[in-house]
């Protein structure tokens, strides 16, 4: 899908599509029911037939329901769909879609496949029952044409259930996946709205979607990391992840048993000082007896604020960092937790095991900041508690003081006299560690200095970020960058003189 510059940039969703009147499920079903050249399947598995009863109960489901079925019982599950080591996975969502999707057309295209847009709404899902008290959460997709006869797109999400009455989660599912298929039968050119409009009908607390993944030809241009911020930046999570490759995943299903090291930052760009940060943090967060052993993953963060400047996001901007950061091979986590506090009760949401947080000392100075915690009605100590009632340390780097030359570390750090023993405390009993090890020619970088060299043309930032993060931001001309080029020497006809010409990457030439 092409957008506009201003589209890229983030400042417009669609402005028509912002001002829409918000059908009701009841007119979104029958409104797929009436189109004369949409038949397809409904598949679903747990919290009963929800979203296939919304299309029965409109009318005029004859017209558009070819099969609607479900597999509860396992044996049943492996024999049509394959055999699953999950059954609420997205290997199990995207084998109902493949096998619902070619029984369609073996057994339909050659009767009505001039005419027809064929589709497959699928859902598998874990919700809550008498012997089941576990958080309820499903996979939910969709593959669709969206002309007869052609190549099928699909869009797959990830939604956690938050009512707590079964009852209520069920009408809850089958407001969402109603929302889901009108969404990709009638939204799919536009692929940021569509993902507003999940939420039609429901609030974001009632559920919450947490993965979004578009595929197919027709989101050939769609890039699934910016919808994943556009999942965080609309309300339907506070989180969302993606891989170095850029293969959107669910987090609680990427982050399951295994421990993790997070470093929040701007990354723009990232620096020699945020992978000599992480190296050092990692070798000690290893050698930890919990995390020993075990299996573990990096993760470096970017909020909300990180990503905002002045009061927009830049799409492009957010782009260009998510490649610098996949070029390092790391994984990201987009996120609207600005407190510590919050992030640290998401990540043992996903796990169980030892949490790790990487900063810096300006960083660990402000969360002794008091002002933070108004909003607590424990103020500061009730952070404190949340942040560490389980199996959580804080990994902190040196600041080299550029005033004074002076170091400052976690063990000579001062905070608020009133908070030096609740300080001595959390470094008495290693909750908060100095980083050892460090490389000392980092001490002087920071990201800011590095984003100003290199949007003025002063090439000594090249020296400040690992060579794969230089030599792309430098061939793409990311976050701004002006490359001065070699001196030219020419002569000009009928000047014996030399002339001197510089070009600057990003700055046209003179005509």
């Amino acid at each position: 899908m092409a957008h506009s510059d201003t589209e890229r940039r983030g400042w417009v969703v669609t402005v028509a599509f912002m001002k829409r009147e918000i059908l009701d499920t009841h007119q979104k079903a029958l409104q797929i029911n009436l189109d004369p050249g949409l038949y397809g399947t409904f598949a679903e598995i747990g919290a009963g037939q929800e979203v296939a009863r919304w299309f029965f109960r409109v009318g005029g489901a004859a017209g558009t329901v070819a099969k609607a079925m479900s597999a509860y019982d396992m044996t049943f599950s492996d024999a049509i769909y394959g055999p699953c080591e999950r059954y609420v996975s997205k290997q199990r969502i995207t084998a109902m879609l493949d096998h619902e999707f070619r029984l369609l057309l073996e057994r339909l295209d050659a009767k009505r496949g001039d005419s027809t847009r064929f589709f497959v709404f699928a859902d598998t899902v874990a919700a809550k029952s008498f012997s089941r008290k576990d958080e309820a959460h499903g996979w939910l997709g969709v593959r669709f044409q969206t002309a007869p006869r052609a190549e099928p797109s699909q869009i797959i999400i990830h939604v956690r259930l938050l009512e707590k009455e079964n009852l209520q989660e069920q009408e809850a599912l089958g407001i969402m996946g109603a929302n889901l298929a009108h969404g990709a039968h009638y939204h799919h050119r536009q692929p940021e709205a569509l993902i507003v409009s999940l939420l039609d009908n429901l609030t974001n607390q009632r559920v919450e979607v947490d993965m979004v993944e578009f595929s197919g030809p027709d989101f050939a241009k769609v890039d699934n990391r910016l919808m994943s911020l556009k999942l965080v930046q609309s309300g339907l999570t506070n989180a969302a992840m993606f891989t170095a490759s850029g293969e959107v995943v669910q987090p609680a299903e990427a982050l399951y048993k295994k421990s993790i090291l997070i470093e929040r930052g701007s990354f723009r760009p990232a620096t020699n000082v945020t992978l000599d940060m992480l190296r050092c943090a990692q070798a000690q967060f290893i050698q930890e007896p919990r995390v020993q052993g075990e299996q573990s993953v990096t993760l470096l963060e970017m909020t909300l604020k990180n990503l905002t400047e002045g009061d927009k996001i830049d799409h492009q901007d957010f782009l260009d960092r998510a490649d610098i950061l996949g070029a390092l091979g790391k994984t990201v986590l987009i996120s609207n937790y600005a407190e510590y506090h919050r992030l640290a009760a998401y990540l043992f949401r996903c796990t169980k095991k030892m949490i790790g947080i990487v900063m810096g000392v300006p960083t660990l100075s402000e969360i002794f900041d008091e002002k933070y915690y108004a909003d607590l009605e424990g103020g500061i100590l009730e952070s404190f508690g949340r942040l560490f009632k389980n199996d959580l340390k804080m990994y902190v780097y040196p600041l080299l003081d550029q005033a004074t030359g002076s170091l400052i570390s976690a063990g000579n750090l001062r905070v608020a006299p009133h908070l030096r023993h609740l300080y001595a405390y959390l470094l008495e009993n290693r909750l908060i560690e100095s980083i050892r090890d460090y490389n000392e020619n980092c001490l002087s970088i920071f990201s800011r200095d590095v984003l100003k060299r290199l949007r003025t043309g002063d090439a000594s930032w090249e020296d400040m970020v690992p060579a794969v993060v230089a030599q792309m931001i430098k061939k793409r001309n990311l976050l701004g960058c002006v490359v001065k080029t070699r001196v030219r020497r020419a002569i000009r006809p009928g000047n014996l003189g030399l002339i001197d010409s510089v070009h600057l990457a990003g700055v046209p030439k003179a005509a």
